[in-house]
This record gives structure tokens, sequence and C-alpha cells, in this order.
């Protein structure tokens, strides 16, 4: 373990090597004396060690060599860590974890994928849960808004821990936070992470929009009804005291909705402008996680009969091959 101001640090460790997670191991490297760092190949994995650069993803960012422990074999990175950062798209996250099999009892898993685990069709909280038996007292969840292009440039930016666990909590505090990172704390695990995911939809729903012309009022109009909706969501998956106008759920939708950082919205914006959902797609350089995560979303709204007219349009376009225009014009009459 690593020692800051005299306090003892665990040992964290990142999977993943996309964007958000770069910006993790960027973050981490602020009070951690050493961050294990399990990427995706060994391509990436030279890279870094040769140049201190990810070859892909936040391409300027330049780490200190010396401070990572760089591997492609997940074993060998949570066998070394207390805490394990998960921070690969909702789409490979399978395929990498499902590769551990070493003794996991006792860490800490962190999630920081806001998508559905598509194997599983579930969120990644109770895919951990039911698949490895890892409970929600040995979990947590980060959340935004936190943007990794913003981290990267160190503009202030802004992080909601979710843990069962007041250990755990400040123990990630310790670790994240510095002159550019400031960390809230939250117990809601499974609202933050369904909003997470809830929050990506609506900004593929704000990009259409912005495709299709719709102006700023149209898309204020948009966004404070989404936030209801999302309550709505929230409140009938999982019951729990929680303020949505907290940075966590409001603040994250709305930097996801109207950032040009955004892939959702920039996958939306697409496929306002007329692109074939499947090409929107392919053009994306990094996952959208919203087109991945509406199937699964719409299928718990239609279950559960909540009106989530944002959602259905979403899903109507990007599933059912609808026309993104008249669905626009069908969703206006709804919205108040």
């Amino acid at each position: 373990m690593a020692k800051k101001k005299g306090k003892t640090l665990p040992t964290v460790g990142v999977v993943g090597s996309g964007s958000f997670a770069t910006a993790i191991v960027k973050m981490l490297l602020e009070n951690a004396k050493l961050v294990h760092w399990c990427v995706r190949n060994e391509f990436v994995k030279g890279a870094l060690e040769l140049r201190g650069h990810n070859p892909n993803y936040l391409t300027a960012v330049a780490f200190d060599v010396k401070k990572l422990k760089i591997t492609t074999d997940i074993n060998e990175l949570v066998s070394a860590c207390d805490i394990v950062v998960l921070a690969t798209p909702s789409i490979y996250l399978a395929d990498a974890i499902e590769k551990m099999t070493c003794d996991y009892e006792g860490k800490l898993f962190v999630s920081a994928i806001k998508g559905i685990v598509p194997k599983h069709n579930d969120v990644v909280a109770h895919y951990l849960r039911d698949v490895f038996k890892i409970g929600f007292r040995s979990q947590a969840v980060i959340a935004g808004p936190c943007h990794a292009e913003e981290v990267a440039m160190e503009r202030l930016s802004y992080l909601t821990i979710a843990a069962a666990e007041k250990e755990h909590i400040d123990a990630l505090r310790e670790l994240f936070t510095s002159d550019y990172i400031k960390v809230s704390c939250s117990k809601d695990i499974l609202g933050n992470e369904y909003s997470a995911i809830l929050k990506n939809i609506y900004a593929i729903a704000a990009g259409i929009a912005s495709g299709l012309g719709y102006g700023d009022n149209f898309n204020a109009v948009l966004v404070s009804n989404a936030i209801r909706e999302m309550e709505l969501f929230l409140d009938a998956i999982y019951p729990e005291h929680r303020e949505v106008n907290d940075s966590a759920y409001l603040g994250d939708l709305l930097v996801t909705a109207y950032s040009l950082f955004s892939r959702n919205r920039n996958l939306g914006n697409l496929i306002g402008k007329g692109y074939t959902v499947k090409s929107a797609v392919q053009s994306m350089s990094m996952v959208a996680e919203g087109y991945y995560a509406t199937r699964g979303i719409y299928e718990i709204a239609y279950e559960k009969k909540l009106k989530t007219p944002i959602i259905n349009t979403v899903f109507s376009i990007l599933y059912e091959g609808k026309d993104a225009e008249k669905q626009f014009k069908k969703l206006t009459e709804k919205l108040t």
C-alpha cells in the first residue's frame, strides 16, 4: 500500500484502456505511488511502456511509466490490488472479467461503466453479484459529471462515488481527490448506476433533436422532461430517498446532453442528420453506451408499464427502424 500524508492508501488497479480508463489512471496517479493497469492487448501495453502514452485514447496525456504496472492479464492485476476499477465499455466487460480465476474475496470492485452488460441484459452491480457473488458491500460506483477529455486537460471536474461502506467511500475519496477533481459521496449504488445509463439514452435523444434542426428551446424542454422521466424510472427500479437534482443525476445528464465531447449526443446528431443507425454506430471511433443500453432499459420500462416517452422514442428509432423526424414530431406532443 502507498502512503499519502501519513495515511496508508490501498493498492489500486484499473481494467480497461479506453478514454475513461485512461482518465481514471491519470486521476489515481495524483495520489497513488503505483497504479496497476490491465490493458486490452500487447500493442497498447508496449506503447505505454515505451512512450508513456495511450496510443489510442487521450494520446496527449503523458504517464510516468515508473508509476505504472501494466499487464494484459486480469488475474495478475486482481491478485495484486485491494481495489479494482472496472472501466471497459459494457460490451467488453464480460470478455475481460470472465477470465478472472484468481481469488478475489475481500477485494473492492468499482464500476466506472455506464452501460448494460449485453450478455446478461443487466447493470454491472447485478452482474457482479449474480455471476461472481460479489455483494453490494464489496462494490462501488463512480458517476459523473466527468468527461475524460476534460480530465485530460485538468479542467475542474466532479465525481460522485457511491458505496455501501463508509470505509470504502473514504478510501476512494482519498485516491481520487486532487486539485482538479472534487468528490461527492452517496450510498445510492443502483440509482447512480442506472442514472449514468439513462443519461446516455437521453443524450442520444438530444443529439437527434439537434440533427433534425430543433433548437435550444426544445432541448431545454426535452432535458427537463428527461430528468422527470429518470426519476420515475429510478423510483420504480430502486425506491430510495434521492435528490435527482444532484450532480450525479441532473449534472451528468446535462453535460452528456449538451457537451461536444458527448459521444452519445454525437451519435444521435448523426442519426438526426440522416445517417442510418448502422452507419452512425460504425462511424464512431468510441463506444456510445446509450445505443447498447436502450434495448435493455426499454424492456424494463415496458415490463413495469412506465410512461417513458423519450426512452420509447429513442428505442423506436434505434431498434425498430422508425423515421426519426416522424417520431420526434410525435414526441413533441408528449412533452410539457
